[in-house]
């Protein structure tokens, strides 16, 4: 069993959702990042999203696009992103940890090689903006491989035979995006993401977590009760942009503290 797998069934045990905070690996700095990571788990955080620096993202808002910016002007790369991953396993080894991007900086270091070393870090969980279920056999069959868990991305638009295709090939969790739009943009309409669920949990039986656009605690608690986890991203992001280097382990530990008692 996973550490995703254990993590949602220990919190279905005591009917509680996940909370799945972002941060971009390196920003504000590479020396940060660990910290971050343990401060997240510290406040409150069941799994852990860590955004591998893109320089030319097609999902993420300004917001995130700024943090790889400022990640990528500090040389951090896949490589960088993993090794923060091997630190952060010396203190923490059950918190999962899902890496988060695109298909070009694994294309370059080569997907097998990508896999292994996924594995030998203890990363969980992958996911690919830019590869969708029907380009993805190839690629997915090395993660599988080493037992690391494939996560789609799902939308409002998504059709039921995409839905049919992520149920089959999705492990860990599926990643619902609740809006039309990129990350931190947009309004959440509740009633739309309600009337989607029965749609997705007719075909999907992996735990469902919402994410882009949540920016508050009363957000994060109406969706909360829609779905079985909560991602948050452009919020944590903002915050991590707003604080100093003195100070930001304190604010992005209060708003995650915020976020976890909400949900």
């Amino acid at each position: 069993m996973s550490r995703i797998d254990k993590t949602f069934a220990k919190l279905k045990q005591h009917n509680r959702k996940a909370l799945i905070p972002f941060i971009t690996a390196g920003d504000p700095s590479p020396e940060l990042t660990v910290p971050l990571l343990h401060a997240l788990v510290e406040a409150g955080a069941d799994v852990l999203e860590l955004g591998v620096p893109f320089s030319d993202p097609m999902a993420d808002g300004p917001t995130i696009q700024r943090a790889s910016e400022r990640a990528l002007k500090l040389g951090v790369s896949l490589r960088s992103v993993l090794s923060m991953v091997a630190e952060f396993r010396k203190q923490d080894a059950t918190t999962p940890v899902v890496l988060m991007g695109y298909g070009n900086p694994i294309e370059a270091m080569g997907w097998a090689a990508f896999a292994q070393r996924c594995a030998e870090v203890g990363v969980d969980g992958v996911l690919t903006v830019d590869f969708p279920p029907e380009e993805s056999h190839d690629a997915f069959e090395y993660l599988q491989r080493h037992h690391i868990a494939p996560i789609f991305l799902l939308a409002p638009t998504t059709n039921e035979t995409r839905i049919q295709q992520v149920a089959k090939l999705a492990r860990g969790y599926v990643y619902y995006v609740s809006l039309k739009g990129v990350t931190g943009s947009g309004s959440i309409d509740l009633s739309a993401i309600e009337d989607k669920m029965p749609q997705l949990r007719k075909h999907i039986a992996l735990p469902i977590g919402v994410g882009f656009g949540i920016r508050d605690a009363v957000t994060a608690k109406a969706v909360a009760k829609l779905c079985d986890g909560v991602v948050v991203g452009s919020r944590i992001v903002q915050e991590i942009e707003d604080s100093t280097a003195q100070n930001v382990l304190e604010n992005v530990s209060r708003l995650v503290k915020e976020l976890r008692q909400a949900i």
